[in-house]
Formats: structure tokens, sequence, C-alpha cells
């Protein structure tokens, strides 16, 4: 079944990333490009990931965001170059 028709993605395909570590809509977003155009599939996605488990946000509930960071380098902090004086 298509869960984002302006992109052609599939509820498998949705289910595939969230077995790869793919926790929220925006990394489904991230992976796929569903839900980043007219936006209608963003709670089918919802749905489909659901709260079961998943290795980011069991880290985040136990307080450990540092793992989180880690783990994903998408979400690490850019550094900030000193500027030449």
């Amino acid at each position: 079944m298509y869960v984002c028709s302006c992109f052609g993605i599939t509820d498998k395909q949705v289910k595939d990333h969230a077995a790869a570590g793919a926790c929220t809509p925006r990394q489904i977003a991230s992976a796929t490009k569903a839900g980043t155009d007219c936006g209608s599939c963003v709670r089918t996605i919802q749905g489909i990931l659901g709260r079961g488990a998943c290795p980011r946000r069991e880290l985040l509930e136990t307080g450990n965001a540092a793992a989180v960071l880690a783990a994903d380098p998408e979400l690490a902090p850019t550094p900030v170059l000193a500027e030449a004086a």
C-alpha cells in the first residue's frame, strides 16, 4: 500500500527503514522524502512507527542523549570554527 503518493513510498519501505533504525517521521523523511511535500502521509507514518521498540528512543528515555548523538552523525552538533583575526 502506498503511504506517500507524492514520492511513491510504500508501507513496506517505511517498515524497512524503521527496522533499520528510523524511529520518527522526520527520520523516515530523511531516508525517503515521505512527508516532505504535502504532508498528508505523516500521520500514517506515525501510525506505522507506533511506540514500538526503538533503540534511539530508549536511549533518550534513559537520559543517554550522548549515545544517540554518537550513533547518528547527522544529529551531532556542528563545530564552530574560530574566525581568523
